[in-house]
């Protein structure tokens, strides 16, 4: 009920913008192309946990696209789903071959469904479908298979330093069923959310994702096995799965000047 009541509300009464508060607009200008960024980056967090995929930001989390992102995730502001999906298909697009990629599949990574509850919408979620279509708009053929699910509760990752929330996401996440065969029928997998601080829900997701596909491809062979066939076939880490966010910690952007 309360995503329909939202979207309602922002019809009839007077908006103001998330980023910086100036009345009648639920993004002004200057803020959005805040959001946006001057262009987007890859980024890279310290310590880098394994297996974390190469990762491109649209901007950094301060400012107006802390607040957008914010407003939008614990305060319902569904209106800015659509210029925050426009700022991550800009980071989607950053990490995407010159020559194209084919079909691009944005996997979005899944929240609590506790925080889902309480919040009455999955934030990531609802970003990723409206870059889907940014990205289409642009000749990109992009589709969202949301096939990460969790398989156990997980904590609260606020307050957890890097090496706490590694422990907190390791062996959280899984595909679900038939969702390994979706994603070896794309060209490149995207893993999106809508910030990355630490990358460890990330690099939880790529695992989730590897050992799937690793699966679905070869059987019922043995970890060994795998770990040879996902060689030999080409599924690597590296050259199939990327990652986006619309945000990422200001300091992974630092790191990556020098």
């Amino acid at each position: 009920m309360r995503g329909w009541w939202q979207d309602l509300s922002d019809l009839v009464l007077p908006a103001q913008c998330a980023g910086c508060g100036r009345s009648r607009t639920s993004l002004c200008a200057r803020c959005s192309a805040a959001l946006r960024g001057a262009a987007p980056r890859r980024v890279r967090p310290r310590p880098e946990p394994a297996g974390l995929p190469v990762v491109h930001a649209a901007a950094p989390y301060r400012d107006a696209a802390r607040a957008a992102l914010l407003a939008h995730k614990e305060r319902g502001a569904l209106g800015l789903a659509g210029p925050l999906g426009a700022a991550l298909a800009g980071a989607v697009r950053a990490g995407l071959p010159p020559a194209g990629a084919g079909a691009v599949a944005l996997v979005p990574v899944p929240s609590a469904p506790r925080a889902v509850r309480a919040r009455g919408h999955d934030p990531t979620r609802r970003i990723a479908y409206a870059a889907a279509a940014e990205l289409r708009r642009a000749g990109v053929r992009a589709r969202v298979l949301a096939v990460l699910r969790q398989r156990r509760a997980v904590a609260d990752q606020s307050g957890l330093d890097a090496r706490q929330r590694l422990v907190n996401v390791t062996g959280a996440l899984q595909v679900v069923g038939g969702g390994g065969g979706l994603l070896t029928e794309v060209g490149r997998i995207v893993l999106v959310d809508d910030l990355m601080t630490t990358g460890a829900s990330l690099a939880e997701a790529a695992r989730a994702i590897r050992a799937s596909m690793c699966s679905t491809a070869v059987g019922g062979e043995g970890a060994a096995d795998r770990e040879r066939s996902v060689t030999e076939t080409g599924i690597t880490e590296r050259n199939v799965i990327l990652a986006a966010v619309v945000a990422a910690s200001p300091d992974s952007f630092e790191i990556n000047r020098n």
